[in-house]
């Protein structure tokens, strides 16, 4: 089936997009061997964007080219996903500590309006819209840390887990609970103490990471 993209972005993001989602949600087995023509042929596009697809997947750690043989999925095992979310916990720690600094309540804005669209994707049962929210909400958190090289870093694996997210948040059918843990979160670092906001930034992460190590278990079940 042809795959529509849109000529208004990046070509390679979109593909990437979408490969990265057939991944994670375990669509391509890891083995699976997928080639440039097809891909062209599939998303209607030339290979150059292929290519630039292929080449951030590969960053990613998501597949592995092995040329002239073809390019292979690699997928997502349990250690790639405790991988990412320690990671992500270094980062986002780091992140926490320094957005805590902020006073100005202007610079909160944007993250208490993400919350407001997720009690509003919630109430709607709107997955797509809260997981949008969601990810504004945790890029807020390196925007108020004033660290372009930590926000860039977070930048470079926010497509990764929108994908993660993506697969997660469909476990909940009701998502207020989630909307309330990002509620806490943003009090705790506007009023809180340092290592309690830390604390339940751990607890957050945690759980996202067994959501995600859940699903790789039912794959396999």
């Amino acid at each position: 089936m042809t795959q529509t993209v849109k000529r208004g972005e990046s070509l390679g993001a979109q593909v990437a997009r979408v490969l990265r989602q057939r991944i994670v949600r375990g669509d391509l087995a890891p083995g699976t061997r997928i080639t440039e023509e097809a891909l062209a042929e599939e998303f209607e596009v030339s290979r150059g964007p292929i290519r630039d697809a292929l080449t951030q997947l590969s960053f990613e750690n998501l597949i592995e080219v092995q040329r002239p043989r073809g390019v292979y999925i690699v997928g997502l095992t349990r250690d790639d996903v405790d991988q990412l979310y320690s990671l992500r916990g270094a980062l986002e720690q780091l992140a926490l500590s320094r957005a805590m600094r902020v006073d100005d309540d202007a610079r909160w804005a944007a993250m208490a309006a993400a919350v407001e669209r997720m009690n509003a994707a919630a109430d709607a049962g709107d997955h797509a819209a809260f997981v949008t929210a969601d990810l504004e909400f945790h890029s807020q958190i390196y925007a108020l840390a004033d660290h372009p090289r930590l926000e860039g870093a977070w930048s470079q694996y926010l497509p990764t887990f929108a994908a993660l997210l993506e697969v997660t948040i469909n476990h909940d059918e009701d998502l207020h609970e989630s909307a309330s843990d990002h509620a806490r979160l943003m009090g705790v670092m506007r009023e809180g103490d340092p290592a309690d906001a830390a604390a339940v930034l751990d607890e957050h992460l945690d759980g996202a990471r067994d959501r995600m190590l859940s699903e790789i278990a039912d794959r396999r079940a």
